[in-house]
């Protein structure tokens, strides 16, 4: 009998529960566990999950992720997270924490960041004063691949992604303030700069992707998450490396499927922004896990505009990205 499983995605957006949180931590529970509970997944990747430091202090941990699932399925699921850049004894990082939940045994979770790819070195022209040494475009945020132990004793490959949103990077002396360039020549290297660190973390996670198919060429895999890009984005067609764009058709056992195409072209979002309807997460999957998907949904019938968002009084408990689940037969 083949393994019904489904993988679901949801950017849970600053999930914290600090005194100050804006909306209360109990005001957005109420609004996204039922969320959850309507995903039925059996593995769970989550983008934005914040760390909080305990009582007395110690390394930070996900208070915040706790309460939320808290009395659901997902409370005695093994777990995996992103960690500090500063070390493992640290615990999590502050914010935007990657967790992967998942009701199948954990054989092996690891965090890659320049692990693959190494950091870029690159030395501004805008910068000022000018730079007198180049400085390294580091990713972001790292990615998180668990290898996932599935009843029939097959492994299962998941990769949570986030990448760097498709803002420009601060250039020295460039900015005014936090959103004002002082000029346009400094903001268009900023976003070159974002763009390598952006598409420099895609390619890593690639790699990664080959490397397990080097060791199965029938590997399960799936990448998932929040890859703040659209499908002919870079980011995505590097992820992808369809036949069309690698020129070779041997590949492609090497490409990934991207599993939206599957839903109405005009229910394909995951963002709305400004009135865009926008495909920003995604799920992707090898293509031997890919012959076995049997649905694919975006629950984006009640998701709010992120743009119109920002001129409200209060913050919404919601988040405005919409969750998304993919069910296999394996």
């Amino acid at each position: 009998m083949p393994t019904t499983l489904r993988v679901a995605t949801f950017n849970l957006e600053n999930l914290r529960d600090d005194a100050d949180a804006d909306p209360p931590l109990a005001r957005r529970v109420d609004v996204l566990r039922p969320q959850l509970a309507r995903l039925e997944a059996d593995v769970l990747c989550l983008q934005e999950v914040d760390g909080q430091r305990p009582p007395g202090g110690g390394p930070r941990e996900l208070r915040a992720l706790d309460t939320l699932i808290r009395g659901t399925r997902y409370e005695t699921f093994h777990r995996a997270t992103s960690i500090s850049a500063a070390g493992a004894e640290r615990g999590v990082s502050d914010r935007h924490n990657l967790v992967i939940l998942s009701r199948f045994p954990i054989e092996s979770a690891e965090q890659i960041r320049h692990d693959i790819v190494p950091s870029p070195e690159y030395r501004t022209v805008t910068a000022e004063p000018p730079a007198d040494a180049a400085t390294a475009l580091t990713w972001d945020r790292p990615s998180l691949h668990t290898a996932l132990t599935l009843p029939d004793g097959r492994t299962l490959h998941v990769v949570n992604l986030h990448l760097r949103a498709p803002l420009a990077a601060a250039v020295p002396g460039q900015k005014e303030s936090a959103f004002v360039w002082r000029s346009v020549p400094g903001w268009a290297e900023g976003f070159f700069m974002a763009t390598v660190k952006r598409v420099g973390q895609a390619t890593e996670a690639r790699i990664l992707v080959d490397r397990l198919l080097d060791a199965d060429p029938n590997a399960l895999i799936c990448v998932a998450g929040d890859c703040n890009a659209e499908e002919r984005e870079m980011p995505l067609r590097v992820l992808c490396a369809d036949p069309d764009d690698t020129g070779n058709a041997a590949l492609a056992m090497r490409s990934l499927v991207n599993l939206e195409h599957r839903v109405p072209a005009e229910q394909r979002f995951t963002v709305r922004h400004g009135g865009r309807q926008l495909m920003l997460d995604h799920i992707l999957a090898s293509r031997t896990l890919a012959g076995g998907v049997r649905d694919i949904a975006i629950h984006n019938a009640d998701l709010g505009d992120e743009l119109v968002a920002q001129s409200l009084a209060h913050a919404s408990p919601e988040s405005y990205h919409a969750p998304m689940v993919a069910e296999f037969a394996v």
